[in-house]
């Protein structure tokens, strides 16, 4: 039994490895700085975003994360679709309920140069968690 869970196992990581083929290569033919914005529009460190979008590392892609990264990196309807059936032979009925794409608009800010990578890219992550949580709280009032 413990063979068939290793088997198993071992066929999640390959459908894993599948869809983050696709959103590797979804990636590296897009602009430079893609994994910086994603990471940003994720609120997350980019070293999160090298472990979610390398084929070499078995971690999955939360779901949650799904609408944000077809969004960020701008998936045509058949990057989309084939990431999708890929991410849905790997974890069977996890997909969001509304995982079609999400409708966003754009807004820009003009901010303060502080002359410090750090210090903006601080700025830039306090921004997007407060983009986060102000649109997840307007989420849970509609519905």
């Amino acid at each position: 039994m413990a063979k068939a869970a290793k088997m198993q196992e071992a066929g999640s990581e390959d459908a894993i490895r599948a869809y983050k083929t696709i959103l590797s290569q979804v990636i590296d033919q897009r602009p430079s700085g893609m994994r910086q914005r994603l990471a940003d529009a994720l609120g997350k460190h980019r070293s999160f975003v090298t472990q979610i979008s390398s084929p070499a590392y078995s971690i999955p892609i939360p779901s949650k994360h799904l609408p944000s990264i077809f969004s960020v990196c701008h998936f045509s309807p058949a990057e989309r679709d084939q990431f999708l059936v890929a991410y849905h032979q790997a974890h069977p009925g996890k997909l969001p309920a509304a995982s079609g794409p999400r409708k966003t608009r754009h807004v820009s800010l003009i901010v303060p140069d502080f002359g410090d990578d750090k210090q903006n890219a601080a700025l830039d992550r306090a921004i997007n968690e407060f983009i986060q949580k102000i649109t997840s709280i307007a989420g849970k009032g509609s519905g």
